[in-house]
Parts: C-alpha cells; structure tokens; sequence
C-alpha cells in the first residue's frame, strides 16, 4: 500500500506551497525509482522506498545514465528524492537520510541568449500596427522586456493587476507568489494603447473580462500564441538569435545589472526564490568586459 507519496504531496502543496507542476514531477520521480526497487512490479508499497539504500540509489542513477537520461533531468531526480526523504525524516518514519550523501551530477551553467537594446527596438518596429493585433502584439513585448515576466506570468495578467498611477503591476508568480513589478512609461503607454483601442473592441467571452491580454475571439491567449507571435515578429525584423518570449526576461535582467542595479533588487522583480539565480545575469558581462579590455587596454 502506497501511504507515504500522497502525504508527501500534501507536504509540497501544503507546507512548501509549491506549484502544481513542480510537485507532479517530484511525485513522478519517487514513483519511477519505486517502481524500479520492485523490479517494475505494479504492486508497490512503502516499504521497498524505506528500506532503500545508498547503494540502490546509486545503482538507479547508473542505469539512468546508462539509458542517456539528460545531466538535468538526473539532477532533478536526485533533488527530488532528496525532498522525499528528508519528508520521511521530519515525519519520523526514517532515523536517517539513506540519500544525503549522493550527488547529483555536475550541470553546466549555460548563459541564456540576450537581445541588445538595438535588436529589441528592430523588434517592436517590425510589429505590424496596420492588423486589429498589432498594437496588443506591441505591448505584449514591451511588458515582456519592460517587466521581465515569465509568459505564464504575463498570459494571466488582470486589468485589476495594473497599478499605472502607482507604476507597479501586481504579479502572481511560482508558487501563487505575489509580487510588485515596477512598468515604466513606455509599457504603461503600449499597454494603455491596447486597452483603449484593439481590445475594446473585440467580443469578450464570458469569464475573460479581467485579463489583459486577449486573442481575436475574446479568450485568453495561450503560451503557444505568444511563442509563434514572437518567432513570426523576430523572423521579420532579420535577426537571426534563437529567440523566444524568455529571451526578453534574459535581456531585462542582463540590462539591469550591466547598468549597475543592485542584484537583489534585480531578484525581487524577476520572482527568484534564491538569489543564486539571479547571479546567472552577473556572468553575461563578461564578454564585454573582456571585449572593452581588448579594444582599450595597451597590452592586451
């Protein structure tokens, strides 16, 4: 009898308050490892996760190794059986973490794609204004790269979410995680443009009538909307990146802390739970100091 994974989700959901999504791939996790200590049996219980030992978990990972499982998704895996059976110390069904001294294996940190400030504009002036969506598809960019929201964050934007007199929009992030974002003039006007013009006029559905941004028939857009939106706009403005909407999050952050904003605050608008995420961003001037030593450094 399986007891231990549904408190388990109980635990995320309720006590770590994590996502949905974040928890339905740690419970994925700890069932595919159980259902490897019972040879793939479908009968399981707890007591095969119980009694695991460090040599099980290790033979596990060799085998997903084996089966050219990605570095990260083998990170992850050790990370969630790590939160699994920490859960069943703190409840006391186990004296000792069978896993805390595995290690997961070794990621390398790869810096994102970033936008000058000159592409972003090519960007926004590639934007067809002359269709019913131009305006809207304007100042979905100019909140993208404006705000550094994730899509998700930025398809469920509410109109109760604008605060333009205040110069703050109120973000739910990961996790139901509230936050205020600061939106300068310029998104605030694209935005404000939109509302008054293009999407005044479409036939709201039932249910839609506080989301900001919508499509042609009155819904709230999806993530695949924003992406093919972006890929179409990007291929007209001849710039050849690997551009996606995350990309303008990226360049938000990087822009920051190359004009010198302090990292924490950086973190903060950005949503990071932990500030060693945020750190990525400090990494992509690099190349541009070693760029302006090279151009102005005599012996170089």
């Amino acid at each position: 009898m399986m007891l231990y994974i549904p408190l388990f989700q109980s635990y995320l959901l309720l006590e770590k308050s994590l996502s949905q999504k974040t928890v339905e791939a740690y419970l994925l996790d700890v069932r595919k490892f159980a259902h490897f200590l019972s040879q793939n049996d479908e009968i399981i219980d707890d007591n095969a996760l119980i009694n695991a030992s460090l040599q099980d978990f290790q033979t596990y990972l060799h085998q997903l190794f084996n089966k050219k499982i990605k570095a990260t998704s083998q990170a992850r895996t050790v990370s969630s059986l790590k939160a699994f059976y920490r859960f069943l110390q703190y409840e006391k069904v186990i004296a000792h973490n069978p896993i805390e001294l595995l290690e997961a294996p070794k990621i390398a940190r790869q810096l994102p794609d970033v936008l000058s400030v000159v592409e972003i504009e090519t960007i926004i002036t590639a934007i067809d204004l002359s269709i019913p969506e131009g305006h809207r598809n304007k100042a979905i960019v100019e909140v993208l790269y404006g705000c550094g929201l994730r899509v998700s964050e930025l398809i469920n934007l509410r109109l109760s979410q604008l605060f333009f007199r205040d110069n703050f929009i109120r973000i739910i992030g990961k996790g139901d995680k509230e936050r205020l974002v600061p939106i300068g003039e310029t998104a605030q006007n694209a935005v404000t443009h939109y509302i008054e013009g293009a999407r005044s006029k479409l036939k709201i559905k039932k249910g839609m009538e506080d989301s900001v941004f919508l499509n042609r028939r009155g819904s709230k857009l999806t993530r695949e909307m924003i992406f093919m939106m972006i890929k179409e706009t990007v291929q007209l403005a001849g710039i050849r990146k690997n551009i996606s909407p995350h990309t303008f999050r990226h360049s938000f952050a990087t822009h920051l802390i190359e004009g010198g904003a302090d990292l924490r605050a950086v973190q903060e608008m950005l949503g990071h739970a932990s500030i060693t995420t945020t750190e990525i961003y400090t990494h992509l001037d690099t190349d541009y100091i070693r760029s302006a030593i090279a151009q102005f450094h005599p012996r170089y």
